[in-house]
């Protein structure tokens, strides 16, 4: 085996190489295609879906929703219900949901995603959250774009860890497809998913989310998420970022096991059926009062971000938001957790920051919420530059914020990490502490010596 040696520090000279052959790149347009195909075509189960349940085709999610009565808020989240009870018996539970789904076949099933559970799973995920379950999209395309990067990866007959490394792109692809953020679905790839960001493993990354970002085009749009106005930098902000990022890492901490817990005691045989009933049955009934509860809570955040929500609703969201999501996750119900916990964050920070506008005015409230949505997604996904630069794709106006942005978001990771607590994903891992010390998603299996000669091992001396 030809042996690659570099004295560039981002270029490792083990393991991973930069000589990856015409067949891998072939795969990677081919995987980026896919995803880019697979985001559009569930952008468009997504549409029909909404419109179905909720009779929603123009303005936003939340006012249709609102519009409705309150018999239908409890008979679509009860036929959500018994559609994700009744699925969960079609199809064999998997650990983890989304990402976290994905995380599992990266760190423990060798980067092999199974390829029609896995779609069956994003459909189901993606029509649930149509109809209202409080949880993430994003899981559905990043399903799509790591199980066809398995199989392809291993109809090729890739090594294992250019596999892991494919499946990681493709899930990012998903991402970045799905919410037009193509570096932030890059480096949550590179960052959160296999936790390096060598030169090797970044340049197919990008150039998977690329591709399949702009295959999307053809149905989403490519505009930010979020519309907002320019905040300004402005003393207040960078003060109130340097007290607010521990705060954000303490809240993280508690969101993260609050989904480990979730994830543990999901329910089994036909508690299976019977759990999604009645939580989703709950979350109908809650969503009279709170129409914001339904959903990944996209609308929630536009709103914070445009300050057009009062303070008494972003408190009680604060508490009730996370609690639907964790319920409807802990039903075994397929979801993403991206988009809720922006979503908390946002709402953390929009809380803090009106009370911190009252000691110090002079900053903008949907500044306080960008600064708190970062760093609470930072620290929640353990990826500070993946945090920072989804934010900034998200909205394209928050690049004046950075500095107190990184602030908040170097404070808060630093604080989960003190905590030990893993990131939302791979805290639905099914797999031991001492166990993850030998195990990993860009571990090669090939012998240390194919590469360069193993050192001496030390003679041992009896005490």
């Amino acid at each position: 085996m030809q042996r690659h040696v570099s004295h560039q520090p981002n270029v490792p000279g083990k393991g991973i190489i930069a000589s990856y052959g015409r067949r891998f790149w072939g795969l990677v347009v081919a995987i980026g295609v896919a995803a880019g195909l697979g985001a559009a075509a569930l952008t468009l189960l997504l549409d029909f879906v909404e419109d179905k349940s909720w009779s929603y085709r123009t303005g936003s999610f939340l006012s249709a929703v609102t519009r409705d009565g309150p018999a239908r808020h409890v008979l679509v989240l009860v036929a959500a219900g018994v559609l994700a009870g009744v699925a969960a018996l079609l199809i064999r539970r998997v650990p983890g949901s989304g990402a976290g789904e994905i995380s599992d076949g990266l760190w423990l099933g060798g980067g092999r995603v199974a390829f029609w559970r896995s779609q069956a799973r994003g459909v189901l995920s993606i029509v649930i959250v149509g109809m209202g379950a409080s949880l993430g999209r994003e899981a559905a395309p990043q399903l799509t774009g790591a199980a066809v990067a398995s199989r392809l990866s291993e109809w090729a007959k890739l090594p294992a860890w250019q596999r892991q490394l494919l499946v990681a792109c493709g899930a990012g692809a998903g991402m970045a497809a799905i919410y037009n953020v193509p570096l932030g679905g890059a480096l949550f790839a590179v960052e959160v998913l296999l936790g390096t960001l060598t030169l090797p493993v970044v340049v197919p990354a990008v150039a998977v989310s690329a591709i399949a970002t702009a295959v999307a085009w053809i149905v989403v749009p490519a505009q930010p998420t979020y519309h907002i106005t320019t905040y300004a930098v402005s003393a207040p902000a960078v003060v109130w970022a340097v007290i607010i990022g521990p705060l954000a890492g303490i809240l993280a901490v508690g969101w993260v096991r609050t989904i480990a817990i979730v994830n543990r005691i999901k329910p089994h045989r036909w508690g299976r059926v019977a759990a999604p009933i009645v939580v989703f049955a709950a979350l109908g009934a809650l969503s009279i009062a709170f129409p914001q509860l339904l959903g990944n809570g996209k609308d929630v955040v536009q709103r914070v971000l445009s300050n057009h929500i009062g303070i008494a609703v972003i408190a009680a969201l604060l508490v009730l938001k996370p609690l639907a999501t964790a319920a409807c996750l802990g039903t075994g119900a397929p979801g993403g957790l991206f988009t809720p916990t922006l979503t908390l964050g946002v709402l953390f920070g929009a809380l803090l920051g009106h009370g911190w506008s009252a000691i110090w005015p002079g900053a903008a409230p949907g500044s306080y919420a960008i600064i708190g949505g970062a760093a609470v997604l930072a620290a929640s996904m353990q990826g500070p530059l993946a945090a920072v630069v989804l934010m900034l794709e998200l909205t394209h106006h928050a690049d004046a914020l950075m500095v107190p942005v990184l602030l908040a978001v170097a404070e808060a990771t630093i604080v989960a990490r003190l905590f030990g607590a893993p990131s939302i994903y791979s805290a639905r891992l099914n797999v031991e502490d001492e166990q993850c010390d030998v195990v990993g998603p860009l571990q090669p299996e090939v012998p240390e010596a194919a590469w360069e000669a193993p050192e001496p091992e030390e003679p041992t001396t009896s005490p």
